[in-house]
């Protein structure tokens, strides 16, 4: 007998056993891509234009043709037709529905994007409010020390008042 090398897990995929390998699986996605095709397309007045016509064209010609060319017969109410119909509804609506989950999925996924980014803008909106409200306060603290004109002519009297003095005192104590 041979022996089977043993494989471990720093292995390559390629080099294990068959036992560890995963089969591929078709897609997911692209059988929900196929199945939203399928709803959009059922959804169209050109599907129902074809359906309509087709079912006109089933009923004339087992109708209108003679006997002998006849496949399905007016007497037992087209029976062939209502089963072909009824294999076609009975297709659709659980692919409507595949699709149906789909979009769900899509919307759930979008709702919770849009309530994140919702969560962010109150956020820095709040920062921003936060932020406004700082700088008003900053304003207010510097308006209740602005100098107005009258101040600052108050002020600059009083320093040349005192420069005035302080010149009289340098003359009269010079000789």
């Amino acid at each position: 007998m041979a022996k089977t090398p043993k494989v471990t897990l720093e292995d390559p995929r390629g080099r294990r056993s068959s036992v560890l390998t995963r089969t591929p699986q078709p897609s997911r996605d692209r059988f929900g891509r196929f199945t939203e095709w399928i709803a959009r397309a059922m959804g169209t007045p050109l599907f129902l234009l074809i359906l309509s016509l087709f079912c006109v064209a089933w009923i004339s010609w087992n109708t209108l043709m003679p006997g002998m060319l006849r496949f399905d017969s007016a007497a037992n109410g087209f029976t062939a037709l209502t089963l072909m119909l009824s294999l076609q509804a009975s297709y659709a609506a659980p692919l409507i529905l595949l699709a149906q989950n789909r979009q769900d999925d899509r919307d759930r996924v979008q709702i919770e994007q849009d309530r994140q980014r919702a969560e962010r803008n109150l956020a820095d909106t709040e920062y921003l409010a936060r932020e406004v409200v700082a700088l008003r306060m900053a304003l207010a603290d510097v308006t209740e020390q602005v100098i107005t004109r009258e101040v600052l002519r108050q002020e600059l009297r009083t320093l040349f008042e005192q420069l005035d003095d302080r010149e009289q005192r340098d003359e009269s104590a010079a000789p």
